[in-house]
C-alpha cells in the first residue's frame, strides 16, 4: 500500500507543486489505484509515474472547487484512448454536483467513454465496502460542500505456522495452501486438519484519513482517530495573520493539522495542499514548525511516496 502524492498545492498550479490529487496504489492488495481528487493536470502528473490510467477503479471527490475536480475531463477521456474497456469500469465519488459536471463536459466536448462510468453522490457513513476494505466520508467545514475520508483495510488472514505443520508431520504441498485458506482438509492417512489451527493470530488491517479544505471541525477528528497515517491539508502556517486567512477561506493551519494528529494519537502525519507563498526560508520555517508540533510530520513534495507496510500481528504471551 503506498501513497504517490500527484499535486501538492493549493488554489493554482506554481513551478514547484501542481494542484491537488493524490493516488492511493493498491496493486498488491486488489492491483488497483484509486485517487483522491483530480486537479488540472492530473493526468500529466501521472505520466512522470508508473501510474497506468487503466488500473484506475475509484475517484474520490473532496469537494468541487477548480482546483480538486478541474483534470477529471481530460484524464477520463485518456483513459479511453490507452484502452481501458467494458472490462475496466471506474466510478467517481463525490459531492452532490460531480455527476452533472463530468456529464456536462463529456456531452460538450463530445467524448464518448469506452469503459462504463458510474457515480456515487456521497452521503456521510461508509461509502464503499467489500470484502478487504471500508471507505467512510464525513462531511467537513469548508465554504462549499466537502468531504473527508477514512479508508480501512480490514484484517489479513495470519501467517501459516509451518513449524508446527511440520511438527505434525503434514506433507507439503497443495494441502498447506488449502489450511492457509482456513479451509478443513482430510489428509491420505485419514487425519482431519482444521486450517485455523495452523494459522498465527490475523494481521491488523491499515487505515488511512485523508482530510482536505476544511477548517478545525469534529469530523475529522472522527476520520483521523488512530489512524496509521492522516494525509490533512496545511494551507497556512501558524502565525496570526496565517490563521485569520484560514478562517478566512475555510481552510487549516499547520498548527490545525498538527493538533490534531496529536489529539487523535496518528501514527504519522502528511501535510500537503500548501500554499505556493511557502518557498525558501518560509517554506523551511513551514517545515520546521510542523515537525516541532508533531515529530512525526512530513511536509509533502510532487511525486512523493509514502509507504505504508503491513502491520506486524500482536502474539499473545504463553
Amino acid at each position: 500500500m503506498e501513497l504517490e502524492f500527484l499535486g501538492t498545492g493549493s488554489g493554482q498550479p506554481s513551478k514547484f507543486r501542481n494542484v491537488a490529487s493524490l493516488a492511493l496504489k493498491l496493486l498488491d492488495e486488489r492491483n488497483a489505484v484509486w485517487l483522491f481528487d483530480v486537479g488540472e493536470a492530473t493526468q500529466h502528473q501521472i505520466l512522470k509515474t508508473t501510474i497506468r490510467p487503466r488500473k484506475i477503479e475509484k475517484i474520490f471527490i473532496s469537494h468541487l472547487h477548480g482546483d480538486h475536480i478541474f483534470g477529471l475531463p481530460g484524464l477520463l477521456s485518456s483513459r479511453s484512448f490507452q484502452g481501458a474497456d467494458k472490462t475496466e469500469p471506474l466510478t467517481i465519488y463525490g459531492p452532490k454536483g460531480i455527476r452533472s459536471f463530468v456529464n456536462t463536459a463529456l456531452r460538450v466536448s463530445d467524448t464518448h467513454l469506452s469503459y462504463p462510468l458510474s457515480f456515487v453522490e456521497i452521503e456521510a457513513g461508509t461509502i464503499f465496502e467489500d470484502q478487504a476494505f471500508r471507505v467512510i466520508a464525513l462531511p467537513l467545514r469548508h465554504r462549499m460542500e466537502a468531504w473527508g475520508f477514512r479508508i480501512e483495510e480490514k484484517p489479513h488472514p495470519g501467517e501459516l505456522l509451518v513449524e508446527r505443520l511440520q511438527a505434525d508431520q503434514v506433507p507439503a504441498g497443495p494441502v498447506y495452501g488449502q489450511l492457509k485458506a482456513g479451509q478443513t482438509v482430510t489428509l491420505a492417512d485419514g487425519r482431519v486438519l482444521d486450517g485455523k489451527d495452523y494459522l498465527g493470530p490475523d494481521q491488523p488491517g491499515r487505515t488511512i484519513a485523508i482530510v482536505y479544505d476544511t477548517m478545525p471541525t469534529e469530523a475529522a477528528a472522527q476520520l483521523a482517530d488512530h489512524a496509521d497515517l492522516l494525509v490533512h491539508e496545511a494551507t497556512y502556517g501558524t502565525s496570526k495573520e496565517e490563521q485569520k486567512m484560514a478562517r478566512a477561506h475555510g481552510h487549516s493551519t499547520v498548527r490545525d493539522a498538527t493538533k490534531l494528529a496529536y489529539q487523535a494519537q496518528v501514527g504519522a502525519l502528511v501535510l500537503t495542499h500548501v500554499s505556493a507563498r511557502y518557498l525558501g526560508p518560509l517554506l523551511t520555517d513551514f517545515i520546521s514548525s510542523a515537525k516541532k508540533a508533531f515529530p512525526g510530520t512530513y511536509v509533502a513534495r510532487d511525486f512523493d511516496v509514502v509507504d505504508l507496510p503491513m502491520k506486524k500481528a500482536h502474539h499473545d504471551e504463553a
